[in-house]
């Protein structure tokens, strides 16, 4: 990679970061990004892993400056660090499985990977401690939260950057 390619790699994983984590804190202004029922419109951008792996560090680091604000502190900072880099890589290892030119598998693999660790860090949060039950109505709650983001907001996104060919400035 030349420094030319090295630089605008940099950049676009920081414009991504930046749109991830400032997108992250209004939806935290509307109560929408932390806890078991969350719809962070920050999630939609995740379907950009499909497109570049510009897209993976760029919401690893966004995930990570958006929950610094998250009442859950570090454990949050690094759970949903770890569940949104795991969710991007996937996405982009699967970004060729689709159907109907919609990368369907790789929409759901921030779904998967944040009902899962999120859900298990919130249930330990809970004051009686983790109980199966809680954990599985945690992870319901997000699963559907990022379902409604990724499916309903993700792919229209998703549509209009390869309509408009953006995809190739990626």
């Amino acid at each position: 990679m030349n420094k030319n390619k090295k630089t605008t790699f940099v950049v676009q994983s920081a414009v991504i970061a930046a749109l991830y984590a400032g997108l992250t804190y209004a939806a935290g202004m509307m109560n929408l990004a932390y806890g078991s029922i969350q719809f962070r419109f920050s999630e939609a951008l995740t379907i950009l892993a499909c497109l570049s792996p510009v897209a993976i560090p760029g919401l690893t680091i966004g995930c990570f400056l958006g929950n610094i604000t998250s009442p859950y502190g570090i454990i949050d900072i690094i759970c949903g660090t770890v569940a949104t880099l795991l969710a991007a890589v996937l996405s982009y290892k699967t970004r060729n499985i689709k159907f109907k030119d919609l990368p369907l598998v790789s929409a759901l693999f921030p779904v998967l990977t944040n009902a899962v660790i999120v859900g298990l860090e919130i249930t330990f949060f809970m004051p009686e401690g983790f109980i199966v039950q809680a954990f599985l109505i945690n992870a319901m709650q997000i699963a559907l939260g990022q379902l409604v983001v990724c499916y309903g907001l993700g792919l229209p996104l998703y549509n209009v950057i390869k309509k408009t060919k953006l995809d190739k400035k990626l």
